[in-house]
């Protein structure tokens, strides 16, 4: 017993038992973005000058580039978990699932371009 009402049940409104997970990767990424953020700007305080050059061989070292594409990855996460709850807690009707899969394609399409500029930086640092 336990699932809700009988009715809820039949709606599909019941306990997905998926909240305990949701809820969990909420904190281990907000735990990773305290500490990949606290990482980034004390990288950048250090840094001797804050001129393009300086930047750009800062970010194409393999020790910062590695922990930057974390970075992305970890808050890109915790962007997507928490409008995820925003929209399932206010949208009701059908245009939930359009949302949802909008915040999908978003999230996945901004992380993937930083992801590649933060490669390509890496990847040309002599070449220019």
């Amino acid at each position: 017993m336990g699932d809700g009402t009988e009715i809820g049940r039949v709606r599909g409104l019941g306990s997905a038992h998926e909240g305990a997970h949701h809820w969990w990767h909420q904190r281990l990424t907000a735990g990773s973005n305290l500490i990949l953020v606290l990482w980034f700007v004390l990288s950048i305080a250090l840094l001797p000058a804050h001129d393009w050059e300086t930047i750009h061989g800062w970010a194409s070292q393999t020790t910062v580039a590695v922990p930057l594409i974390l970075l992305v990855v970890s808050t890109f996460y915790h962007f997507r978990l928490g409008l995820q709850v925003v929209i399932e807690d206010y949208q009701h009707d059908e245009t939930r699932i359009v949302f949802l899969v909008l915040l999908n394609f978003f999230t996945l399409a901004a992380a993937t371009t930083a992801i590649f500029a933060i490669l390509k930086t890496a990847f040309t640092a002599g070449a220019i």
